[in-house]
């Protein structure tokens, strides 16, 4: 299974869109602690694999990430990664 961010020049069959979603709370002590995004890159990028993997895909091209900083008024902001990418299966 890949993730590739450009389309993928073999001979391929789209199986669909695929996206996922991680998040994670910022405790007001913590506020400005961007470099936890890092961590959200990963289980975003596991869970479109997992997701694809079990669509039957070999992999997920164009894959576009989003990225929000919710601020709640009455909870810590909350750090929203979203990405989505196209299922692809190769021809055998």
């Amino acid at each position: 299974m890949f993730l590739s961010t450009e389309g993928f020049p073999q001979a391929h069959r789209i199986l669909g869109i695929v996206n996922a979603t991680s998040h994670l709370a910022m405790p007001t002590e913590a506020i400005d602690s961007f470099e936890s995004m890092d961590q959200l890159f990963i289980d975003v990028q596991e869970k479109l694999k997992r997701r694809a993997s079990e669509k039957g895909a070999d992999g997920v091209v164009e894959v576009r990430f989003t990225t929000n900083v919710a601020n709640m008024q009455v909870a810590p902001k909350f750090l929203v990664l979203t990405a989505y990418g196209t299922m692809i299966q190769f021809m055998k």
